[in-house]
């Protein structure tokens, strides 16, 4: 349990010194709020508590509960005005008795069918010198949710960093101890070479997801082309499409223009199309469609390779995730690609959809919302 001395910029100081101001000074009292109890309370200070960012409770000197946020009531921690936490019950006592702000973490129950508990960030303190207290509670939940993924994704950036650092060090070493081998060195020279575009290009691909997840698409909006948007991601896989001996074909409907970040888009493209070469067979086709259905613009992508089985699909926009390992590492995946562009679509409230059956192929179409531009600049 932890205790804080008050002071006028803690939240629940200032709300202290307002209500010992209201409670001591002299003039008419405010209108009564209408509470079950009839306690007589200024209105401004639950104003004052609804703009905070917690839920509340306050409770009276003989521990009744004068008013409360509703999800407060909703969880089942205030019934027939009382409080159902014993824990809470003994933090209220407690803040009478320190005349101190209190800390703690309090476990509520999720309710009765229902197994676990809400956890709970609360503080306390005594208001004015009628034994009142305010609680204020703070659901950390989400902030908590996010540091778990923050921690996960950490690790997994360290696991992916781990094995091409690991193989740069080994292929270093065996250069080392072969110098007077030019074949072996040519060899190994060449394979560390592998080794470093795949660390390059997994760096980079962390940083485009950070950039991704933090930037403000508005900022960088802009009315361009999609049609010569995707003749530029093409053009960027033409490399991996050669090298793999796969045909990509692009068949635009129509003409269409998009208002929204150009940069964040051609990568979401670029790595659909990369993707599906990556997991087709030599001589087959990826074909690239751009369609408009009345508000929203379609760009499907379409493969002839080895599918995705259906129980992967939920799956395959999660981080590092990848439908067949032993292909990512021959191809230098890194399995953020379709990360990438779930974040993209959706900053762009957009949607993606994807259909695969296993031995046929897989299309991946992205639907973007249009909005009414005059031209392309």
């Amino acid at each position: 349990m932890k205790a804080q001395n008050l002071d006028d910029n803690n939240p629940m100081g200032r709300l202290k010194v307002f209500y010992d101001s209201f409670v001591n000074r002299q003039s008419a009292p405010a209108p009564e709020k209408n509470f079950s109890n009839q306690s007589k309370l200024d209105n401004r200070i639950i104003d004052l508590l609804e703009i905070s960012d917690a839920d509340y409770i306050l409770v009276n000197d003989n521990d009744e509960v004068v008013v409360c946020s509703e999800i407060v009531s909703n969880i089942g921690l205030v019934r027939n005005q009382q409080i159902t936490s014993e824990t809470l019950r003994k933090l209220v006592r407690a803040a009478r008795k320190q005349h101190e702000v209190i800390e703690d973490e309090v476990a509520i129950p999720r309710g009765s069918l229902n197994s676990g508990f809400h956890e709970r960030r609360v503080r306390l303190n005594q208001l004015g010198k009628d034994g009142s207290v305010a609680i204020l509670i703070f659901d950390d939940s989400e902030a908590q949710r996010l540091d778990a993924v923050r921690r996960d994704f950490v690790a997994n950036i360290s696991h992916e960093l781990k094995t091409p650092i690991g193989g740069i060090s080994i292929l270093a070493e065996a250069i080392s101890e072969g110098s007077d081998d030019p074949d072996l060195v040519k060899n190994f020279s060449a394979r560390m070479k592998i080794e470093a575009e795949r660390l390059a290009h997994l760096v980079q691909e962390i940083i485009d997801l950070s950039r991704i997840q933090d930037q403000n698409t508005m900022l960088n909006s802009q009315v361009f082309s999609l049609n010569e948007m995707i003749k530029e991601a093409i053009y960027q896989s033409k490399i991996y499409a050669e090298k793999g001996k796969v045909n990509i074909n692009f068949s635009p409907e129509i003409e269409v223009t998009f208002f929204g970040d150009r940069k964040q888009i051609l990568i979401a493209i670029s790595n659909l199309i990369e993707n599906a070469i990556n997991y087709s067979s030599e001589q087959t086709n990826v074909t690239v469609l751009l369609k408009q259905n009345e508000n929203i613009a379609e760009i499907s992508i379409s493969d002839q390779g080895i599918g995705i089985e259906e129980q992967e699909l939920e799956r395959i926009f999660e981080r590092f995730y990848r439908v067949d390992p032993a292909r990512s590492r021959e191809t230098g995946g890194t399995g953020l690609g379709l990360s990438i562009v779930k974040h993209v679509v959706s900053n762009h409230g957009g949607d993606i959809q994807v259909w695969s059956v296993p031995g046929t192929g897989s299309t991946f179409t992205v639907q973007l919302p249009l909005t009414e531009v005059k031209d392309v600049q």
